[in-house]
């Protein structure tokens, strides 16, 4: 018997570090994502498992004792880390790995890691899915954040997150902007570390609730945008405060001076991909990247 779970990848469009203090953030549920099947081993002396990248090549191979723990694996960092994502899933249901026969996981992504769409978030919200645990509760055990990837990896639709008293809060919101054909996204070419980004933000001495209202207020701006215009002025705000409270230049001052309308950094800032508006037609802002160097473009629909 098989189970196959399909969870989407990630953007983060508005609010970027400071949704971790509470700032209403909007992040976009992405077409590609990943697969999560698992199947019963009846002759199998131990749990195994596959993960493997978009052009269907094997990563990361383990095998795991009955109660979860790592046994073997060609890459031991990764396997510690599905470890802990077993002993989260006892945690909330404690016996739950007692009562399982022995099991093949295979994972699929349907991006290059490198992207930085989600290929751990994904990973959680289909484990968390396929042991009926509460998804949050398990990021919040094993790997942490603010939890607005999980929301985006469960919802058809683009999500309003906030973070309320230290919980995760979503709504989705059946949301595609008039100006859709407008809006092109960029891979910059590297995976940006999330985690430097965030300490960072955190020894600028950010977190301020000015700050966190003013990003709030600009996430529901945009979502009333009715032109290309109306929403790049609204991210350029977004992104002048942003640049100040982290002290460094925006993605538009640094590589994209001449661009006519607004680049957008997505998440973390200076790596993974960027969101573009113009005026101009998506065609358009294709070919402007693809003539600096960056090929992986994609347009509004065949993305989000």
């Amino acid at each position: 018997m098989e189970q196959a779970i399909h969870t989407n990848g990630k953007v983060l469009l508005t609010s970027e570090y400071a949704v971790l203090d509470g700032a209403l953030a909007l992040g976009l549920p992405l077409r590609r994502g990943q697969w999560l099947r698992v199947r019963t081993a009846p002759q199998a002396a131990h749990h195994s498992w596959q993960s493997r990248l978009a052009d269907g090549t094997t990563w990361f191979e383990g095998k795991f004792a009955a109660g979860g723990m790592l046994l073997q694996a060609n890459d031991l960092q990764t396997g510690k880390r599905l470890e802990t994502l077993f002993q989260g899933i006892e945690k909330q249901r404690p016996g739950f790995w007692s009562n399982q026969p022995y099991l093949n996981f295979e994972t699929q992504l349907e991006f290059p890691r490198e992207w930085g769409l989600g290929s751990s978030s994904t990973l959680i919200a289909g484990i968390a899915r396929w042991a009926g645990i509460d998804p949050f509760q398990l990021l919040e055990d094993t790997f942490g954040g603010s939890g607005y990837d999980i929301a985006c990896a469960n919802s058809q639709h683009p999500v309003l997150f906030q973070r309320r008293q230290g919980q995760p809060s979503y709504v989705e919101v059946p949301y595609v902007p008039v100006f859709a054909d407008h809006i092109c996204f960029a891979f910059l070419g590297h995976k940006q570390d999330s985690r430097a980004g965030i300490a960072r933000y955190r020894s600028r001495g950010s977190g301020t609730e000015k700050l966190r209202d003013r990003l709030s207020e600009l996430t529901l701006l945009f979502l009333q945008a009715r032109t290309a215009t109306e929403a790049t002025l609204v991210l350029e705000e977004h992104e002048a405060l942003l640049s100040k409270t982290l002290g460094l230049p925006t993605v538009k001052e640094k590589h994209f001076p001449n661009f006519p309308g607004v680049v957008k950094s997505l998440g973390a800032w200076g790596g993974d991909f960027v969101m573009a508006i113009s005026g101009k037609p998506a065609q358009a802002v294709q070919q402007y990247f693809k003539v600096k160097g960056f090929e992986t473009v994609f347009g509004y629909r065949e993305f989000v």
